[in-house]
């Protein structure tokens, strides 16, 4: 199979979705690999590394006219062009939070395969997984800058120095994303509350962190009481494919303190704070109701060295499979089959069609047809 790497476009977004190595693999295996020239300079992987492992370098065009395009980061409206019926298109997509580019990808009737609802018989998601695990730990990392007052923030040092309480960080979602939000924090030295709905979630959380951090169901009621003392809010609520629930609604931001900052990991998926919108790393936090919103969409982009090896990790041996077996390969494997979100104009994600009011069709009679 003819596989493309285009350079990514999003704002400040320097991931790319293959390293050579990873590149290297597919050649081996009988493929070919067309990168765009300098897809990969943003994650420090120079143009002559890639031809190195014998792929061929040509321009964004040479890329998307592949049969599988790898991408990172879903297709902007500058490339929407690019889709057409026999493109097998493998990235993230978060179509429940756009509608835009969900309409693009029906009407061009691409194959789209979206990471983020790749899913393991175990419930697991394998190629959210490392992204989560870097947007986890960047949260409390912008979470603590903005917190500073030339930042606009309260002027709270989120480990306190001796004599002086820590900043409390409150987490909601005990998932990936939340469980490395504590780590960080606490490494940091702060007060950690995390919050979920799941009381073998919480169970574990306290018993591998020894008790040092506070578990806390996910309600109303208990987010409103957390909220006056938050120093920092993440948002790391996930339901794989949909749209994520407002859990703190606009009229909750009066409890927190002025120049308290919310980080909603979730923002890529519509946000759990109802007044969180995407922003980007030119422009990453505004203010609303006296609390700073950190509304970065594409967070693990600010480490993209580390991001980029982080990723191909994970999705090279699910490309392979691709690459390998085509369509076939979503016939065959349950995990890959349940990341099929788009097929010859059918919407085959359910989370999705329920979230845009869009009809759906079940991935196997797309598939069938």
């Amino acid at each position: 199979m003819r596989i493309g790497l285009p350079k990514e476009i999003k704002v400040k977004e320097n991931r790319v979705a293959l390293t050579p190595g990873g590149v290297a693999t597919l050649i081996r295996r009988g493929h070919s690999v067309m990168v765009e020239a300098g897809a990969g300079v943003g994650s420090g992987v120079r143009d002559e590394e890639y031809r190195a492992a014998g792929a061929e370098l040509g321009s964004a065009h040479d890329a998307w006219a592949a049969e599988m395009v790898v991408k990172v980061k879903e297709p902007t409206a500058s490339e929407y062009a690019h889709l057409r019926p026999d493109l097998l298109l493998f990235t993230y997509l978060h179509l429940a939070a756009d509608p835009a580019l969900t309409t693009a990808l029906l009407d061009s009737g691409t194959t789209s395969v979206a990471y983020e609802t790749v899913q393991s018989a175990d419930g697991s998601l394998p190629l959210l997984m490392p992204m989560s695990e870097v947007a986890g730990r960047l949260s409390v990392q912008a979470g603590a800058y903005h917190l500073q007052k030339p930042q606009g923030g309260r002027g709270v040092l989120l480990g306190g120095v001796p004599g002086v309480q820590a900043g409390h960080v409150v987490i909601i979602g005990g998932g990936v994303v939340g469980t490395n939000a504590a780590k960080m924090a606490m490494g940091l030295g702060a007060r950690v509350t995390i919050l979920d709905v799941s009381h073998r979630r919480l169970t574990y959380l306290d018993d591998v962190f020894f008790g040092k951090l506070t578990t806390m169901m996910s309600s109303e009621a208990n987010i409103r009481s957390l909220l006056p003392e938050t120093d920092l809010l993440i948002g790391g609520v996930l339901i794989p494919g949909a749209r994520a629930p407002h859990l703190v609604t606009r009229d909750m931001l009066s409890l927190m303190q002025e120049g308290s900052v919310i980080v909603d990991v979730a923002v890529d998926q519509g946000g759990c704070v109802e007044t969180i919108h995407p922003t980007t790393h030119d422009d990453p936090v505004y203010t609303e109701g006296g609390v700073l919103h950190y509304g970065v969409a594409n967070m693990p982009g600010a480490v993209p060295r580390t991001s980029t090896f982080a990723l191909t990790n994970q999705t090279l041996p699910y490309a392979l499979n691709l690459a390998d077996h085509g369509l076939d390969a979503l016939r065959r494997d349950e995990a890959l089959r349940r990341g099929l979100s788009t097929k010859g104009g059918k919407l085959t994600f359910r989370g999705v069609s329920e979230a845009l009011e869009l009809p759906y069709t079940a991935p196997e009679v797309a598939l069938s047809a």
